[in-house]
């Protein structure tokens, strides 16, 4: 049923973002977001053809299934009926309502007749909701990080290693090569089943293709080959393949190429797939078992990352086996015991993926898994402390960290930055960084005090910076400050640049910070610097003046802000 879901919604996708637009101009009062539902059910549950509508079908849509599938009873009581109008409305204007559906008038009839049954409907679930235990939170599978988010905030820093290494043994995953592999085998318009997916005989085809063992089994081949199509599965989170027309899938024009030539562009189609853990969660027959089991390899991950990257594997298997029943009481250890080895196909799937490594009877994560728990971490909203290895990190990428550390952490990043590299060297890296965005002036600002501390071996990348307008006033002011022999001397501009760099900051702190910046050099020379700072081209400039004019306690300063915002527009 997961792969039906996923063909259905991949091919809705187009006309439902294409009803969004047309209800912004056409009907602006409905909520396109509650017609993805009832618009995808249509599809699984009544009708193939995404244009044909039947009033019994829509009957039993609203009346039957909704009430099974709806997550907002609340807001589909307000808006379901009217989207659902909205949308019939434009699959009839723009001719995609075809000859087999009802008319449109009738429809319409049918939502009317319907309307009362299904606001009691929505009530109902509303009541059954409110009658819940409101104190008591909803637990979370195995794979739910938030528990552990106090624990994770508390990690030493992780170091992260470079994309070139990354990318090199992305390149090398099994899974993504057999979701290539099956991707190529579908080919460029496969049909597939309603039911299942493909044939028995396709199934053969593609387990070869792959490389899966045949099973032996006495019912249809498609229903034990649970592995075949987990990686089906990974094939579309990696874009390899791609759901079409008229229930037919295709292989998409690079798949084939994989391992790409491009490091950012592996590491980009690994990340498409990081959210296949998933995949490795155990599958039972009986499906609440399975459910009891839910976010396993999720929880094996966040656990890894806890304990450094290591851990036995005897001792995880018992700590998740407590996990598990004291997370579902009735079930859980029942799920546990059925699974026989929960962890086995958990290890098998982030082996195949490149996260894991098993050594005797110890799990690790590799370089490539720390990065991807990393990410499924940062995905849950929770803050890690994880940083680009030191050797790999770039001028940029230190002046962004630094920027958001304590000023004692910044150092000690900077510092250890710079026993790698030559100062001469190190000071045409940060002044490059610097002139990437001439709009970034905290980067700037940081990038020179840095450079500003390495003397004299920082001359050529300071006369090199004399070039860059944005950095020109740093340069000029160093260069004399070093008394470099026919080095320009800083102008007035230069300064009120500068000054503007240091506005830009301060502001960036929140409006009491600005304020008293502005106020710890006076009303009168905030005044003069007004008269004069509105002809600097620099990027902030009437986004300060604006906002000068708007908290500045003084009124006549106010006022003054308010007439060089107007002459700086006016050039």
């Amino acid at each position: 049923m997961t792969d039906r879901i996923e063909v259905a919604a991949t091919e809705l996708r187009p006309l439902l973002e294409e009803f969004i637009m047309w209800a912004r101009a056409n009907a602006p009062g409905s909520d396109p977001e509650l017609v993805g539902p009832a618009a995808l059910w249509h599809r699984l549950a009544f009708s193939q053809d995404l244009g044909t509508w039947k009033r019994a079908d829509l009957r039993n849509l609203l009346l039957d299934r909704m009430p099974k599938v709806v997550e907002d009873p609340d807001a589909a009581a307000d808006g379901m009926l009217p989207a659902v109008d909205a949308y019939l409305t434009f699959l009839s204007q723009t001719g995609r309502l075809t000859k087999r559906s009802d008319s449109l008038a009738d429809l319409q009839a049918e939502l009317d007749d319907v309307e009362d049954e299904f606001l009691d409907l929505m009530e109902e679930l509303l009541e059954d909701a409110e009658g819940a235990d409101e104190d008591e939170e909803e637990a979370g599978d195995l794979g739910d990080f938030e528990p552990f988010a106090d624990e994770l905030s508390e990690l030493p820093t992780i170091r992260l290693r470079p994309d070139s290494e990354l990318a090199a043994a992305a390149r090398e995953v099994p899974l993504v090569a057999k979701a290539r592999d099956l991707a190529v085998w579908v080919g460029s318009g496969r049909r597939v089943g309603e039911d299942t997916l493909l044939t028995d005989a396709e199934v053969e085809e593609a387990l070869a293709a792959v490389g899966v063992p045949r099973p032996d089994t006495d019912g249809p081949l498609a229903e034990a080959v649970p592995q075949l199509w987990n990686i089906w599965n990974l094939a579309v989170d990696l874009e390899f393949l791609e759901p079409g027309e008229a229930n037919t899938v295709a292989v998409q024009d690079d798949t084939a190429e994989w391992p790409f030539d491009d490091d950012e562009d592996v590491l980009d189609a690994w990340m498409l797939g990081l959210h296949s853990v998933d995949y490795g969660d155990p599958e039972l027959p009986d499906e609440d078992l399975t459910m009891a089991l839910s976010g396993l390899t999720r929880g094996v991950l966040v656990r890894l990352l806890l304990a450094g990257g290591s851990r036995d594997l005897d001792d995880l298997a018992r700590e998740l086996a407590e996990a598990t029943a004291e997370l579902d009481e009735e079930l859980g250890a029942d799920a546990w015991e059925a699974a026989g080895d929960p962890l086995a196909p958990v290890v098998d799937w982030l082996v195949g993926y490149g996260m894991v490594q098993v050594q005797g009877r110890t799990l690790s994560l590799t370089p490539l898994g720390t990065e991807g728990v990393v990410h499924l971490v940062d995905d849950a909203d929770i803050e890690v402390d994880a940083r680009p290895a030191i050797e790999s990190m770039s001028a940029h990428e230190l002046l962004a960290l630094s920027a958001e550390l304590p000023e004692e952490e910044a150092d000690a990043e900077f510092a250890a930055w710079m026993r790698l590299r030559e100062p001469a060297k190190a000071a045409e890296e940060l002044l490059d960084a610097a002139a990437e965005d001439d709009n970034d002036a905290l980067i700037r600002v940081q990038a020179a005090s840095v450079v500003g501390t390495l003397g004299e071996a920082a001359i050529p990348a300071w006369q090199a910076a004399l070039k860059q307008p944005s950095l020109r006033p740093y340069a000029a002011t160093h260069l004399s400050q070093l008394e470099v022999e026919g080095a320009p001397e800083p102008t007035q501009d230069d300064t009120h640049w500068l000054i503007l760099d240091m506005w830009t900051i301060s502001a960036g702190l929140g409006r009491s910070e600005f304020v008293s910046s502005l106020q710890d050099i006076g009303p009168d020379m905030v005044n003069s610097l007004l008269e004069v700072i509105w002809k600097i081209p620099h990027g902030h400039v009437e986004e300060l003046l604006d906002l000068i004019s708007q908290v500045h306690p003084d009124k006549s300063v106010a006022k003054a802000a308010r007439r060089a915002l107007f002459k700086a527009r006016s050039i």
